[in-house]
C-alpha cells in the first residue's frame, strides 16, 4: 500500500527494502534480490535497525511491527503483496514477470501475505541477532 505523504520528505537515492533482519525467509528473501537485482540498484536496512526504523517511521510505518515486507520507493511506500511484487518487477527474468500479479486485489494477494507472515518464524524459523552482510554486499545495506 502507497503512503500518501503528509508533508515532504526528502526522497531516498533508489529503492530500499526494509526487512525483519532475525527472520530467516525476509533474509532469505534478500539474499534472493541481492544476485538478481541488475546494476544493484536495491539498497536494504533490517527494521530493528537504526536506519531502518528512521525510514519506516519517516514514512509513517510502525518499525516494531516486523509483518511486513517494505519498499521505499522515493517518496513512496509499498508494502506486503505490493512491496514484494514491485521488487519482483526489477529483477531479472523470469522474476520480473511476477508484475502480473498486480491485477489479482490486492485484498487476496494480502491474505496469501499475511498467511506466511504469521507463520514464518514457525516456518523458516529465526535469528537471535540482524544479518551480517559479506564485505561485498556491505555497501548496499543503510546500517
Amino acid at each position: 500500500m502507497a503512503s500518501t505523504p503528509d508533508s515532504p520528505r526528502p526522497a531516498p537515492s533508489g529503492p530500499i527494502v526494509l526487512f525483519d533482519g532475525v527472520c530467516n525467509f525476509c533474509e532469505g528473501s534478500v539474499r534472493f534480490i541481492l544476485p538478481r537485482d541488475p546494476g544493484g540498484a536495491f539498497r536494504f536496512a533490517a527494521l530493528q535497525s537504526d536506519a531502518g526504523r528512521a525510514l519506516a517511521l519517516r514514512y509513517g510505518h510502525d518499525p516494531d511491527r516486523l509483518d511486513t515486507l517494505i519498499l521505499v520507493d522515493g517518496d513512496r511506500m509499498f508494502t506486503k503483496s505490493d512491496a514484494a511484487l514491485r521488487i519482483a518487477s526489477r529483477l531479472k527474468l523470469p522474476w520480473r514477470l511476477a508484475r502480473i500479479f498486480l491485477i489479482v486485489p490486492r485484498p487476496v494477494r494480502d491474505a496469501v501475505y499475511d498467511l506466511i507472515a504469521r507463520n514464518r518464524y514457525r516456518l523458516f524459523g529465526k535469528k537471535s541477532e540482524c544479518l551480517v552482510p559479506e564485505p561485498g554486499i556491505r555497501g548496499r545495506f543503510l546500517d
